[in-house]
């Protein structure tokens, strides 16, 4: 970009973008209509308005050789993001993850699964349609929906064993379209859900609060003030953390892996369970956990937001739109129903859960801030890699029904 004296180019460039978008982001995500506002998901929908109207010459800028490295570029602030986040999100739900697991693990378990057993449900049904009245190739079809799965639960690893099972290049960028198309409401319909839930059942939060405070006991810091910090702020402990996993989530057990996103959630609900070894401390502070946790949210967003932005204006179809819309509100509306009155899960674990179900990073950023409290990451943590592993088998069997 050249303006006057102004140049700026290159890498240059795209920090430029990235701070442009968090910034008017941050302000979108102000505005606030009958108390409902999108909070850090702002910094998304503008992401999505850059890569639509501003990918082209993004693109042009972040070349070598006359090739754009733009989509890895992207990648890296997408994962950096995503590292940042999880991982924190891991060390602040660490200290009640296992005791609110062992108290509501059957709970977790049933309403992961349940969720992803709607969203598969309802993919079929919409392929199913799709073939019959469009008169789709059933192959094609499939290969579409379940991309729209996938965007729909916001869910990389879907996405990627999807693509690993339809077998063809061309089938494998029609799951790619499928993900771009469904990804915006798949972001935004879960994030306006965990606060409209609240505003339509007119929930007092200091009373939600005192009732997940009351089923989630303060466990006792394991900290004493006397151990050897390795810094002043953690950034060594949470950099061990990440590295490790890192290491967990690349190991692969056939087609499937925790990923990144599931590695480093666990690896930093343990060390965060743990908070020491020996006379060592392996916690960063509350102050850092909590900036990483926002920084992280922010760059994930802005990462898939402008690669997403681009594909939804290239690929957009209002039918495949539609059948996004049916696949990210059927599953939250049945498991929220279903945890509320079968499970008897009190209202804020019951969203925890439902985030983490839908494995919606944004709206769990987005769940805090409304709740007023961090216990809710255990929720989502507790529900989160039943729900990975679900979506992913579901995403292979859906293929091949096919």
């Amino acid at each position: 970009m050249v303006l006057g004296i102004l140049s700026i180019k290159t890498i240059s460039f795209l920090v430029f973008c990235v701070f442009a978008i968090a910034g008017l982001g941050y302000l979108l995500g102000r505005i606030t209509i009958k108390g409902v506002s999108l909070g850090t998901a702002g910094v998304f929908i503008v992401a999505l308005l850059f890569g639509a109207l501003l990918y082209k010459p993004l693109a042009e800028q972040l070349q070598v050789g006359g090739t754009s490295y733009v989509t890895n570029a992207l990648k890296i602030v997408e994962n950096l993001g995503l590292i940042l986040f999880v991982t924190s999100v891991g060390f602040i739900a660490g200290p009640n993850f296992f005791g609110d697991f062992k108290r509501n693990f059957k709970s977790y378990i049933v309403l992961g699964l349940l969720i992803i057993l709607v969203g598969g449900i309802s993919c079929w049904a919409c392929t199913f349609f799709d073939i019959k009245v469009f008169g789709r190739d059933a192959k094609e079809a499939a290969a579409m929906l379940v991309g729209l799965l996938s965007g729909s639960l916001t869910s990389t690893p879907a996405f990627s064993a999807a693509k690993a099972t339809v077998g063809t290049e061309s089938l494998e960028a029609i799951v790619a379209v499928g993900h771009g198309i469904a990804y915006l409401f798949g972001v935004v319909g879960v994030v306006l859900f965990v606060q409209l839930v609240p505003k339509f059942s007119k929930a007092n939060m200091e009373e939600e609060r005192a009732k997940l405070s009351e089923n989630n006991p303060e466990v006792p810091s394991k900290l004493t003030g006397k151990e050897l910090e390795l810094d002043g702020f953690g950034f060594c402990a949470f950099s061990i953390v990440a590295v490790l996993g890192i290491l967990l989530g690349s190991l692969k057990i056939g087609n499937f892996s925790l990923t990144t996103t599931g590695g480093c959630l666990l690896m930093s609900l343990i060390f965060g369970h743990f908070a020491k070894i020996g006379n060592v401390s392996v916690t960063p502070s509350t102050a850092t956990l909590k900036n990483f946790r926002e920084l992280g949210l922010m760059l994930f967003l802005i990462g898939a937001g402008v690669a997403g932005g681009a594909e939804f204006v290239k690929y957009f179809e209002w039918v495949y739109f539609i059948y996004g819309i049916i696949m990210t509100l059927l599953p939250m509306i049945v498991g929220y129903i279903f945890a509320r009155y079968v499970l008897k899960l009190n209202l804020l674990n019951n969203l925890g859960s439902i985030c983490g179900g839908m494995t919606s990073t944004p709206a769990l950023g987005t769940l805090i801030s409304t709740a007023g409290t961090e216990k809710v990451a255990g929720a989502y943590a507790s529900t989160y890699p039943i729900a990975l592993i679900s979506v992913v088998l579901v995403s292979q069997i859906l293929i091949l029904m096919f």
